[in-house]
């Protein structure tokens, strides 16, 4: 793809997702959306295999029918109510289909199933920009919509999400489709906090970004697509190696790792609100999770194939390096600020 043409997409990604950020209209949400959208077509079908082609039509179909669903239930709550702003969504049709429709955009279970579909077909960088950058915007939406959707249907989402997640994750071997399992997992979290505590909702996605930018430089780095490549890694770059089962675990949620905080403190919240039983779910359905996270671990530190090679060390290219150290001391070094976390909160 030209250089040109690549900072043209970029820059319409950016513009979307801040005129989203930034508006309290609607119908300039919407659009916002829809530019993100067309933008992040052709990055997807820059590869020019059939596979990339699918995941951009099946990611083209799915988005377009939320756009859609977004765009009713706005006219619908302006044909009730009068108002186009986004804090004023009081008819209850129009919040229900809103969260349906920011759910598919999402991919939060039950409208999950695209999701690890669309990455498998994708390269890394791109299977980055649409696991991370493009949650932004729903995610933006959601939070500022919070306190007039619907609280079980959104407990009852995120507990689905948290369990398809998990168990979805178990039995996969391709690196593209446990990442976006993940993501799907991550995702419950942050929606099951978000009637009661917006602010930890941020932070989980704030961590959520940083752990899986780590994880996706990380591959990139090794260029590991699947377990088998995986477990090689540790002969070419082993110091990364060491590090990415680091990011794994802080995936995971494991202490002291960034990724402890925020499962920490929604466990905590939701024990203040006296939701217990959902408490001891969420926490049951987070060990599923853990258990591929430390599948690939075992995977990475473990297991080498069988070579004829008499050399220890494969052959090691030289890799562009210079943003993974930082992001994975982040995904390592958050735990000590948390003190400060909640002063902001």
């Amino acid at each position: 793809m030209s250089p040109y043409t690549l900072s043209v997409l970029m820059s319409s990604l950016a513009v979307g997702t801040i005129t989203t950020l930034s508006s309290y209209h609607w119908f300039l949400a919407w659009m916002g959306l829809e530019i993100n959208t067309l933008a992040m077509i052709p990055l997807m079908t820059k590869l020019h295999h059939p596979r990339a082609t699918e995941s951009a039509t099946k990611y083209f179909l799915t988005q377009a029918t939320a756009s859609a669903l977004i765009l009713f239930s706005t006219i619908m709550n302006a044909w009730v109510t009068g108002e186009w702003t986004i804090v004023n969504m009081n008819h209850n049709t129009s919040t229900t289909i809103l969260t349906v429709a920011l759910a598919i955009k999402l991919g939060v279970a039950p409208f999950h199933l695209w999701l690890p579909d669309v990455l498998q077909g994708l390269n890394m960088m791109t299977c980055l920009i649409l696991s991370t950058w493009q949650k932004l915007a729903p995610m933006a939406l959601l939070i500022l919509t919070s306190h007039h959707l619907n609280t079980n249907l959104l407990i009852l989402m995120a507990l689905m999400s948290m369990i398809a997640g998990g168990w979805g994750g178990l039995n996969q071997t391709q690196m593209r489709k446990i990442m976006a399992y993940s993501s799907i997992a991550h995702l419950g979290w942050m929606v099951m906090i978000m009637p009661f505590t917006p602010n930890l909702a941020l932070l989980n996605l704030l961590v959520y970004i940083i752990l899986t930018s780590s994880m996706f430089s990380t591959l990139m780095a090794l260029n590991s697509t699947n377990m088998n490549k995986l477990s090689i890694s540790w002969l070419k770059t082993p110091t990364l190696a060491a590090l990415s089962m680091v990011v794994l675990m802080a995936l995971g949620g494991l202490p002291p790792t960034s990724g402890f905080l925020p499962k920490w403190l929604i466990l905590q919240e939701m024990t203040k609100q006296h939701l217990n039983a959902l408490s001891v779910i969420m926490a049951m359905s987070a060990l599923l999770s853990l258990f591929f996270y430390l599948r690939l671990s075992y995977t990475i530190s473990l297991t080498s194939p069988p070579h004829i090679s008499n050399s220890n060390l494969a052959w090691r290219k030289k890799n562009n390096l210079q943003l993974i150290p930082m992001m994975i001391t982040l995904s390592m070094m958050m735990m000590p600020v948390t003190p400060m976390l909640l002063m902001m909160n």
